[in-house]
């Protein structure tokens, strides 16, 4: 398994380095922002670990990029910021998950391993009940591939979005609680927020929903959590 670490902290990158290195992990590193955008370009990475202030390009920006040209490797941002808005942020960009600085390195290769584990792209997307395609609406997903249209036009999604779809289709007409998602889609037993379902929840909305205001497929069953109705 490979890692791209985009951070300028020499220190940091040393630690997060070594660390990664001992789990058995190849490691790629860049110290700003364009740099980490083309070695992230040039693909063969299973994970992103992206540090939002960094010199020449913020992660957001490359983030953004990545997304936009259709990279879907899992990216997980790391910010000293602890403010809810800047979290969000960077979900709405297209990164799976976030860390907040200082943090403790078993935390974060904990979130990578994650990550990798839940990486439709690594895992081979499909299962008993989604195997091979499904179409709702004017939907059609490819498991196999991880490809999605609407409309006969691709949609983009990050890994994480693509894999909350999946979950949901599997078990569609089944209430999942914010709780369970987290444990089933992100590989986390406990989390401080469950803010991070309702980021993707809305994204996915956007992309697939007709009217994402009033979503006729993945639905919101109040005071529980979300379902998806097909």
């Amino acid at each position: 398994m490979k890692i791209l670490l985009i951070e300028d902290e020499s220190g940091l990158i040393m630690t997060l380095t070594d660390r990664l290195r001992s789990e058995g992990y190849d490691v790629d590193s860049a110290a700003d922002g364009e740099a980490g955008l083309s070695k992230a370009e040039s693909g063969g990475h299973d994970a992103i670990i992206l540090d939002v202030m960094l010199p020449k390009k913020n992660g957001y920006d490359v983030c953004r990029e990545l997304r936009q040209k259709g990279i879907s490797t899992p990216i997980l941002m790391l910010t000293a910021k602890g403010e809810t808005i800047d979290k969000v942020l960077g979900l709405k960009l297209g990164a799976d998950d976030y860390l907040t600085k200082p943090f403790e390195v078993v935390e974060l290769h904990a979130r990578v391993e994650a990550l990798i584990r839940r990486s439709p792209l690594l895992n081979g997307a499909g299962s008993s009940r989604s195997a091979g395609s499904y179409k709702f609406g004017d939907v059609a997903i490819d498991f196999r591939r991880a490809e999605i249209t609407k409309a006969a036009e691709p949609v983009e999604l990050s890994a994480m979005e693509f894999k909350l779809l999946q979950f949901l289709i599997e078990n569609r007409g089944i209430v999942h609680t914010r709780d369970h998602l987290l444990d089933a889609v992100w590989g986390y037993d406990a989390m401080p927020s469950t803010r991070t379902v309702d980021v993707h929840i809305a994204w996915l909305r956007q992309k697939i929903e007709d009217n994402p205001r009033k979503p006729q497929f993945i639905q919101t069953v109040h005071g529980i959590g979300y379902k998806f109705a097909q």
